[in-house]
């Protein structure tokens, strides 16, 4: 009888390039570090310089790999040679990096998704993708119901609409503060109704979940925003609705606050992970 050999799969995930080393950094890091079968080889982290300290002391309280290094220098954070990058920066990063982490045959996982309603930049990440044989992944970050929302898209899509919903403090430190009151609320005010394009422009630190639908949706300017600030609230409340010709269906989720900065869904961090561990799991679901 013939022989049969066996080939190793090659590691998915081995060495993890990680963008910033805020909130959401130490949420990915945390996460993943207590789900991971085994170290990874290397954590290499890009931050600014001047941020050099607080990322080392970030990996050292997350021991995801037997070695870690920060680097403040895209051209090193690359020479680290990582499998996969996951950014938790912000818009900013994905249009210094991302171009240069794809061109570079780094899959690229990106939660500031909101930076791709512009088209130019979301053009020159996927012509980088495709030309090194790299990925682009985007999490759907704070939302649910992206799958079902990309399979609707296959059948037809009639209508899709985001509502967020966040206690008004969320809000500051946004044009929304120039619109409402957002110390004298009384009762639910929508400040912004728009397309997605919109609101991925006018509120960059608090839309990357409308961005998320919109590209699950095929359509950033096909895609409904309307942006509510409401104190009654505590929690940062996504709801999707969509008609299509497959189904219809509204999804509502309720999502705890980032400890360190309330425009972000806690959710997001661990989407993020959750995109990593795909990486080294036998089962993906």
């Amino acid at each position: 009888m013939p022989q049969t050999t066996t080939t190793a799969r090659p590691a998915r995930m081995n060495r993890l390039g990680l963008i910033g080393a805020g909130g959401m950094a130490a949420t990915v890091l945390e996460a993943i570090a207590a789900r991971l079968p085994a170290p990874l080889a290397l954590l290499t982290i890009l931050v600014r310089p001047g941020g050099e300290a607080k990322a080392a002391a970030l990996a050292a309280a997350h021991a995801v790999a037997e070695q870690a290094v920060i680097r403040s220098d895209i051209a090193a954070f690359l020479a680290d040679a990582p499998d996969v990058v996951a950014e938790c920066a912000g818009h900013a990063a994905v249009r210094a990096h991302g171009a240069a982490v794809l061109a570079a045959g780094c899959d690229l996982v990106v939660i500031s998704v909101g930076a791709l309603a512009d088209d130019d930049l979301h053009r020159r990440l996927d012509a980088a993708a495709a030309a090194s044989g790299a990925q682009l992944v985007l999490p759907p970050g704070a939302v649910g119901g992206i799958d079902v929302l990309a399979a609707a898209r296959l059948s037809g899509l009639e209508e899709v609409t985001y509502i967020g919903r966040k206690p008004p403090a969320a809000w500051r430190g946004t044009p929304a503060e120039a619109l409402v009151d957002l110390g004298a609320l009384a009762g639910p005010a929508v400040f912004f109704d728009g397309t997605a394009r919109e609101a991925a422009r006018d509120y960059p630190q608090n839309a990357n979940v409308a961005a998320a639908v919109a590209l699950a949706a095929g359509g950033f300017d096909t895609t409904r925003v309307r942006l509510v600030a409401d104190p009654g609230i505590t929690r940062n409340v996504h709801e999707v609705s969509v008609r299509s010709a497959c189904a219809d269906f509204t999804i509502r989720l309720e999502g705890r606050p980032s400890p360190a900065n309330p425009k972000t869904s806690l959710t997001a961090g661990y989407s993020v992970a959750r995109a990593l561990l795909q990486r080294a799991a036998t089962t993906v679901i």
